[in-house]
């Protein structure tokens, strides 16, 4: 699918870009590689397949890797798609009742992801364009301290809240929290305010579907944090609010180096070992331990 797609005039992009959360040393730069007539083909082929669908839950294949004909433009070109996405998910927003401040506050992942692009590879850019595709087509709302992605329950945790005496199953509409980093602690007043948030802004600008259930796949749910953590921790505590549902897979080490280091080093003792955090995940890999992803639900009710 193609769209016609617009930009930012060079004049005005700086006050978007500001607005995006996107980071002031790579605001110069985006302003001069601007793309030009030439590139607007390509530029409203990807437009086309962030809002293609725009609202739909179920997301599209991931799009063919940006030509290397781009060059040093490569790097920026992912900014550029979402920003011509841009007038789209506003809109959308807009239609929905969905009120600026929830919008923007949404929106400037972006920045978030063009400062960790920065952290991990030294040069501006961005690396995550397929996550923020959430984002730019109205699937994921950022609300006080957590994002709540619009989804359906799969097979494992459908089951697991049937078996709980919940009238919910497989296929049924849920909310997936995700937990951003650079965004304060994870504090358990915090989460409440976020999941009483959520149940009521998916009531009142998605009341069709109506979701009664939250998930979280994440390794902030590994039970093996209980081995290196303090009991009242934030992690401990947030993973006490959910159900956990054990699924056998491979270990997530990688992931959460990315997470919590944003790179994975050649060698651990590379690593900063500045928080409790740090040193359990450090010293547990150093014992030949691995970390994993672990999912859980919980009532979508408000606070617990």
């Amino acid at each position: 699918m193609t769209v016609d797609v617009t930009l930012p005039s060079a004049e005005q992009l700086p006050e978007v870009l500001l607005e995006l959360a996107v980071p002031h040393e790579d605001i110069d730069e985006l302003v001069a590689r601007r793309p030009g007539p030439e590139l607007w083909p390509l530029l409203e082929h990807y437009t086309g397949i962030v809002v293609g669908g725009m609202g739909e839950i179920d997301l599209p294949a991931p799009p063919d890797p940006l030509p290397d004909e781009l060059g040093e433009l490569r790097r920026y070109f992912p900014v550029y798609i979402l920003l011509a996405a841009l007038p789209h998910v506003r809109a959308y927003h807009h239609s929905r009742g969905i009120p600026a401040r929830v919008s923007w506050l949404t929106l400037t992942d972006l920045g978030r992801a063009m400062a960790r692009h920065r952290r991990r590879h030294g040069t501006g850019g961005l690396d995550l364009l397929s996550w923020l595709v959430l984002h730019f087509r109205g699937a994921l709302y950022q609300l006080g301290r957590l994002q709540f992605q619009r989804a359906r329950l799969n097979e494992v945790l459908g089951r697991a809240v049937a078996a709980a005496g919940l009238p919910y199953g497989p296929g049924d509409y849920a909310l997936n929290i995700h937990i951003p980093g650079a965004s304060g602690p994870l504090s358990p007043a915090a989460c409440d305010a976020s999941l009483r948030a959520a149940a009521g802004f998916f009531a009142r600008h998605f009341a069709e579907e109506r979701p009664a259930v939250a998930t979280c796949h994440s390794w902030l749910l590994d039970g093996q944090l209980a081995g290196y953590l303090p009991a009242e921790s934030n992690i401990l505590r947030f993973q006490r609010r959910f159900h956990v549902v054990e699924v056998p897979q491979d270990h997530g080490d990688d992931e959460i180096l990315r997470h919590v280091f944003v790179r994975v080093p050649d060698d651990l003792d590379d690593l900063p070992r500045t928080t409790t955090l740090d040193r359990a995940i450090v010293d547990h890999l150093r014992t030949g331990g691995h970390w994993y992803g672990v999912s859980g639900w919980l009532p979508l009710d408000g606070a617990r």
